[in-house]
């Protein structure tokens, strides 16, 4: 009896001793803080303040190897507003995929190909003067979505995202940009097929250049709604001085209103690789012979 528990124990510490070993690959948890103080100066109304979240968000993503050179992809984010308004989790890019040679799929809720085509040109994004307060209705974070996109081919990635209406009185639609870029240079188109609502396109160009310390960046954006069009466009800069940044962006547009426009400074400073302080003033007219508003803000913003 002895002599077979024994056999037995040695035989199993064998079978331990030569199993493989298996690696799970553990998530990435990341997220981003951006908290402002804003004061609010309106023409034809009172004055006020307010503490502003700007899509904080809190995520997670991964990917890890699958069978015949594949990579599985995924990824969920949240909006978290920091300063206690609104929910405590608001859904933002989640979504699921594989990657390989032929490029990548995936499929969740996630930026249009339109809205990503922006790259940085515009350099208030979540602060009052990013470009979807005047200038487009298209900066749309869309569910239902199947994406592909190519792999880089002289320069030039290709993304188109079939949008599932899951409804048969509602097209499906369609968003798909094509983007070149290198180091210096990138330029995009960008089309939008009933995203917006029934019989809507929208066409967008984009282009940033940097030169040095440097960075110009343009967009022009069109809207047709049935037969009528509307059009937009946006420049901006961006110096980089040691620890500062500054930057300057202005925009009009009739798309959302006719004669909107937008104007916006403002100044970064670095304290750390992934962390920063900043101010910024923000000029809007949202219609033409409407009075305007001018915003004053100062803020942080911490990355991990």
């Amino acid at each position: 009896m002895k002599k077979t528990a024994l056999f037995l124990a040695m035989s199993t510490a064998a079978v331990f001793t030569q199993a493989e070993t298996v690696e799970v690959k553990l998530p990435t948890f990341y997220g981003k803080f951006n908290v402002t103080q804003e004061f609010v100066q309106q023409e034809d109304a009172g004055n006020f303040s307010q503490l502003n979240s700007n899509a904080s968000r809190l995520g997670l993503k991964g990917d890890f190897a699958l069978n015949h050179g594949l990579t599985a992809i995924y990824q969920a984010e949240f909006e978290i507003d920091v300063d206690g308004d609104g929910d405590v989790f608001k859904q933002r890019n989640t979504f699921a995929g594989v990657k390989g040679g032929f490029g990548k799929v995936q499929a969740g809720v996630f930026d249009s190909a339109l809205k990503a085509s922006q790259k940085k040109v515009d350099l208030f994004n979540d602060l009052q003067g990013e470009i979807k307060h005047v200038i487009t209705n298209s900066e749309n974070r869309v569910k239902n979505v199947v994406r592909y996109q190519s792999p880089k081919m002289g320069g030039v990635v290709l993304t188109a995202d079939h949008i599932n209406s899951e409804d048969e009185t509602v097209n499906n639609g369609i968003s798909a940009s094509a983007a070149f870029s290198n180091d210096e240079v990138y330029l995009a188109y960008a089309y939008d097929s009933e995203v917006e609502g029934e019989a809507i396109t929208v066409s967008r160009l984009v282009g940033q250049f940097n030169i040095d310390n440097v960075q110009l960046g343009a967009l022009w954006e069109s809207q047709d709604t049935d037969g009528d069009s509307a059009d937009g466009y946006v420049a901006s800069v961006a110096v980089k001085l040691s620890a500062v940044k500054l930057k300057a962006q202005y925009g009009a547009s009739d798309i959302k209103a006719e004669g909107a426009s937008t104007m916006s400074l403002g100044a970064d400073y670095k304290l750390a690789k992934n962390a920063k302080t900043f101010v910024y003033i923000t000029n809007e007219e949202a219609a033409e012979d409407a009075g305007s508003n001018q915003y004053y803000g100062a803020g942080i913003e911490y990355k991990f």
